[in-house]
């Protein structure tokens, strides 16, 4: 790896930030002063900065309960910030893979792998995700048969141009449902439910493909196996 690209990935600096600091002679490589950003460096140099070591993160996989009033947003807004919650080095490289409401609650995963995170959220994929909701009003009999073909067949939600892709729904009571999309558009789950004449009271996330949110505390998280990140193809 050039050494420019490694004081990005490792600092705050951008490449031609680091170029400057390589300039004014600010970084050793092995103990010796370097000004040379194309110099190509790997696992076994110690890169220094000033005095602080350097160390090259590799990329992380993480799986978040994400409480209610946190938001998914990589800046910063009224509300924290999903990602302040991960106690990593540089936790601010990493992405929220398909985001929440603020006051959704439930499974979120974060990376700083791009490649990853496209395979996860591409409706070609077809990764579900599923969602527990509750809802104001009761769903039963006929509205509920109605309910389920509709979302199966797609539903046109207000402002759109096509309709939602083919969704499952289930009902565990009368006022609690269990409803798996396979696509994330804004507010989806709360706008199918407006669409029938019902209203979202409280949505929970509970899986994303083939992984279900752990028995986590609201706020708590871990990093995903290597077989779990495999999972995802």
């Amino acid at each position: 790896m050039r050494l420019d690209r490694f004081l990005s990935e490792t600092t705050d600096l951008t490449r031609s930030l680091a170029k400057k600091a390589l300039h004014r002679g600010e970084v050793s490589v092995n103990g010796e002063v370097t000004k040379q950003p194309a110099l190509q460096v790997g696992e076994q140099d110690r890169v220094c900065w000033g005095e602080e070591p350097l160390v090259l993160v590799g990329l992380r996989y993480i799986m978040l309960n994400k409480p209610a009033g946190v938001e998914c947003s990589a800046r910063r807004g009224l509300y924290p910030r999903a990602i302040e919650l991960i106690d990593l080095p540089r936790s601010e490289r990493l992405q929220t893979v398909g985001r929440l409401d603020v006051d959704t609650t439930g499974m979120v995963l974060l990376t700083d792998d791009g490649q990853w995170s496209h395979r996860v959220t591409s409706p070609r994929k077809r990764c579900g995700k599923v969602y527990r909701v509750t809802l104001a009003d009761p769903l039963e009999g006929e509205a509920l048969e109605s309910a389920v073909a509709g979302f199966a067949e797609g539903v046109l939600l207000d402002g759109e141009e096509k309709p939602t892709r083919p969704a499952e729904l289930s009902m565990l009571g009368p006022f609690d449902a269990e409803l798996t999309l396979y696509e994330g558009k804004y507010h989806q789950v709360k706008r199918m439910f407006g669409a029938i004449g019902n209203r979202v009271e409280a949505l929970h996330r509970v899986a994303i493909g083939p992984l279900s949110l752990d028995a986590l505390a609201p706020g708590e998280w871990r990093e995903l196996s290597d077989e779990e990140v495999a999972a995802f193809t």
